[in-house]
């Protein structure tokens, strides 16, 4: 929920760097359905159906981000994708060393509310690669606690390239800037 506030703000700052939002009318995203089905799967196990087998869960977990980085690889060439997918490959090494699960740090997690059932992120006892786990951690005291990993973080970054690259904002470097013209092929 919160990175999702946080890319309503950052969609906000595009008209004030003078970016244009329509720009994204005029981009071909490719095998766009992939997108939901992957984020659509993540619901599933976590909301509608979080009971039942942990490997089962676990890997559909892992399967949702195989959905994710084709629909990212399908489209990489719009400015901030490949970024995105950076940040995405860290989150599924770290989720696909640990069994389906992304490892949290203990210390942390222990303040997130406990869900029943499969949860995509928790504290473990043994974890692989934390470092790239969920070991960020916004303060308790704001209205929308979360923690986060590092590949969450690149993925915001790559989230920013994206709306200021693609709609020609100021506060993207010329370089990132796209021809909103249609990718084709």
């Amino acid at each position: 929920m919160l990175f999702g506030v946080l890319f309503l703000i950052v969609l906000a700052t595009v008209p004030l760097a003078r970016g244009r939002l329509t720009a994204f009318a005029e981009l071909e995203i490719r095998r766009a359905w992939l997108a939901p089905a992957g984020i659509g799967v993540q619901i599933l196990i976590l909301k509608v159906v979080p009971h039942g087998s942990a490997a089962f869960h676990e890997a559909v977990h892992m399967f949702s981000y195989a959905l994710l980085g084709g629909f990212a690889w399908s489209n990489r060439r719009i400015p901030g994708v490949p970024v995105i997918m950076v940040g995405g490959a860290l989150n599924f090494i770290a989720i696909a060393a640990n069994g389906g699960v992304m490892p949290a740090d203990p210390e942390i997690a222990r303040h997130v509310a406990g869900a029943e059932g499969f949860v995509n992120s928790g504290a473990m006892a043994h974890p692989h690669l934390l470092f790239l786990g969920d070991v960020f951690a916004t303060p308790q005291s704001w209205p929308m606690y979360n923690v986060f990993s590092i590949g969450d973080l690149v993925i915001l970054l790559g989230v920013v390239m994206v709306l200021h690259g693609v709609t020609g904002s100021r506060l993207a470097p010329r370089w990132l800037r796209r021809s909103p013209a249609p990718v084709t092929g």
